[in-house]
C-alpha cells in the first residue's frame, strides 16, 4: 500500500508538471512551456521579426516606463507586432484618452493616443497588427460584441500629435468576455485568449478563441465569426483562480499564451504554454 501510495503521488506530480500532460486546445499540440514571471512577462508578449533577427518581447507591470507611470498610464496589455513594429498598449483609470506606445523596425520609439469615443470602454487590453501592419485591433475588457479598428500608428497614423482615430469595428456573430491578448494568423483570423471566469458563453472558463473576419480589417466594418476551441492550460501545484494573460502567433507557426497560477503559485509556477499546429 506504501508503495502504490509513492507511485500515485509521482503520478500527480508529473501531471502537474509535464507539458505533455496539459489538455490541447482544438487544432493544436501542446509542445512545451516556459516559466512567466509575473511581474516583467505576467501581461503579454510578441515575436518580432526584423532583418536584424527576432526579438522576443514581453509585458507586465514592472516593464511599465516610469515616465508613462508618473502620468497616469499605470496599466499595459498585451503587445502586437507586425513588419518589424511592435506595439504596446497602455491605459489609466480616470477615463482618459488610451496610449500606443510604439517602436519602429529601426528601434525609435512615439507615443500615440486616443481619445475615447463615447461609448468606449477605457480598458486597453490588448493591440493585435494585421500583417501588412496597417491597421491595429484594440480589445476593451467586460462582455463584448466587438473589436475596434485603428490605422496602425506610426504607419497609417503618422503624426503623433494628431488624435489616433476609431477607424471600424469587427462586429462579433456572439458575445466574448475578458479578451487579454489576441494576435492575428492571417490576414482574415485572429486566435484571442480570453480571461472569461464563468464559463457561460462558450461552456469553459478560460477559453482560446477563433476569429474568423469577413475580410480584412479596414476603413469599414466587417464581421467575425467566433469559435472556442477549448479551455487553455490550467495546470499549477496551487487551487484557485488562474488568470490567462497575451497571446502570440510566431511567423513559424508557433502559439504562444501567458497563465498564471493561483495564489502564491503565480510567482513560481505560472506559465508560458508553447502550441503547434495539430
Amino acid at each position: 500500500m506504501r508503495r502504490t501510495g509513492i507511485v500515485l503521488a509521482i503520478a500527480a506530480l508529473v501531471a502537474v508538471f509535464s507539458p505533455a500532460a496539459a489538455l490541447a486546445v482544438t487544432g493544436w499540440t501542446t509542445v512545451g512551456s516556459d516559466n512567466a514571471r509575473p511581474l516583467d512577462e505576467g501581461q503579454g508578449l510578441a515575436t518580432i521579426e526584423r532583418p536584424s533577427g527576432t526579438v522576443f518581447r514581453y509585458t507586465g507591470i514592472a516593464t511599465v516606463p516610469v515616465n508613462l507611470s508618473s502620468q497616469g498610464w499605470n496599466h499595459v496589455g498585451d503587445p502586437g507586432s507586425a513588419q518589424g513594429w511592435y506595439v504596446e498598449p497602455y491605459q489609466r483609470d480616470d477615463r482618459g484618452a488610451k496610449l500606443f506606445r510604439v517602436e519602429s523596425p529601426t528601434g525609435t520609439w512615439t507615443n500615440y493616443t486616443h481619445t475615447l469615443e463615447s461609448w468606449e470602454a477605457n480598458n486597453n487590453s490588448f493591440a493585435a497588427v494585421t500583417p501588412d501592419a496597417r491597421w491595429m485591433v484594440a480589445g476593451e475588457w467586460g462582455t463584448m460584441d466587438r473589436l475596434l479598428v485603428h490605422p496602425m500608428p506610426g504607419v497609417a497614423h503618422t503624426n503623433p500629435a494628431a488624435d489616433l482615430p476609431y477607424a471600424s469595428a469587427i462586429r462579433l456573430d456572439r458575445p466574448v468576455r475578458d479578451i487579454q491578448g489576441c494576435d492575428f494568423v492571417t490576414a482574415t483570423r485572429l486566435l484571442c485568449a480570453s480571461d472569461d471566469p464563468e464559463g457561460s458563453l462558450f461552456g469553459t472558463t478560460k477559453p482560446l478563441l477563433q476569429v474568423d473576419l469577413s475580410g480584412a480589417p479596414a476603413g469599414a466594418d466587417v464581421t467575425g465569426r467566433v469559435t472556442s476551441l477549448g479551455q487553455l492550460p490550467l495546470k499549477s501545484i496551487c487551487s484557485g483562480n488562474f488568470e490567462t494573460e497575451g497571446i502570440d502567433v510566431a511567423a513559424d507557426g508557433t502559439l504562444r499564451v501567458i497563465v498564471l497560477s493561483p495564489s502564491w503559485c503565480v510567482a513560481f509556477d505560472s506559465k508560458t504554454w508553447r502550441f503547434r499546429k495539430a
